[in-house]
């Protein structure tokens, strides 16, 4: 099923995800769920967060992005990035590594809103897929970037407080107008 997708605005964006203990047949549902909310949205990666539930939970799949090359290496060898995905990320803990590097983002809950941001180039990655298996990896480029997006809204954190205040200033009008939508939108279902 198709979730909406929370917009900027919203207090569930700024709520760090709880831990997942289980993998519930609620959890496995969620996932697919996720997935095919962020498919229909052409997104590569999509938070618990953006569709109002505070979990740590991801997912992700960079397969149709061709001008952004993504790597992985699992067990310190480089490893075929397409056959890793679709990326399902419970629990994750993220050690960014390398130089930071600036790189576009943009993100399904600020539609039309895109910037320069400036992270490490490279992560190391331990997580739970969605049967509650433990594994780790390293990615960087786009993969690592997008995880680093992702895992940022697993804590609260979104890639407008990683903006220059230049890039800040340059989108700060859509900001405001896009929060405004949100909270006249949640102002009108709690009038119901």
């Amino acid at each position: 099923m198709i979730l909406p997708v929370i917009r900027y605005g919203h207090p569930v964006l700024r709520k760090k995800g709880a831990r997942i203990e289980t993998i519930t047949d609620e959890i496995q549902q969620l996932v697919a769920d996720m997935f095919a909310t962020m498919y229909a949205a052409r997104g590569v990666g999509l938070a618990a967060q953006q569709v109002g539930h505070a979990l740590q939970l991801t997912v992700l799949d960079v397969r149709g992005v061709k001008d952004r090359p993504s790597q992985l290496w699992l067990q310190g060898h480089e490893a075929d990035v397409a056959s890793f995905m679709p990326l399902v990320l419970i629990n994750p803990i993220v050690n960014p590594m390398g130089k930071p590097v600036k790189g576009a983002e943009g993100c399904l809950s600020f539609p039309e809103i895109y910037a320069d941001i400036e992270r490490p180039d490279e992560v190391d990655v331990i997580a739970q897929n969605e049967r509650g298996e433990s594994f780790s990896f390293r990615a960087g480029g786009l993969l690592g970037r997008a995880i680093q997006h992702e895992t940022d809204h697993l804590h609260g954190i979104l890639y407008i407080d990683r903006m220059s205040s230049a890039a800040l200033d340059e989108v700060k009008e859509d900001l405001a107008t896009l929060q405004a939508e949100t909270k006249r939108a949640l102002a009108a279902v709690r009038a119901r």
